[in-house]
């Protein structure tokens, strides 16, 4: 038997990552949330690359976010847009990384889709 047991969210996520991966032409893009931040990295899985990444840490966003953390998130989604059509990436598979697609989630989705990506 395993000494370690997974979370559900841990189990939720290999579910996920079992059926979605990132491509050159389509990449996944993977969001963390942890209590007071939110991550996203977009991510080709066939070369193993990070192709771009922002978070509510990034010097971008710096001072400009207040408390309210579901509109923090929507501008990281639009930070993350900005920075995948820089790098001429439209479409994106979206990968909620086992995290329920409510609250901060679907506000970064939200943010990513009025920034351009087409998920």
């Amino acid at each position: 038997m395993s000494t370690k047991t997974r979370t559900p969210r841990e189990r939720r996520k290999l579910g996920i990552r079992k059926n979605i991966s990132g491509t050159g032409e389509r990449p996944r893009m993977s969001v963390f949330r942890s209590n007071k931040h939110i991550y996203v990295q977009v991510i080709d899985d066939t070369t193993g690359k990070t192709l771009a990444a922002a978070s509510t840490l990034s010097p971008e966003l710096a001072g400009k976010l207040d408390g309210d953390k579901r509109e923090a998130a929507k501008k990281v989604g639009e930070l993350a847009a900005q920075k995948c059509v820089a790098a001429k990436i439209e479409a994106v598979v979206f990968d909620r990384n086992g995290f329920i697609y409510t609250g901060r989630i679907a506000a970064l989705a939200d943010g990513a889709r009025a920034g351009g990506l087409k998920f």
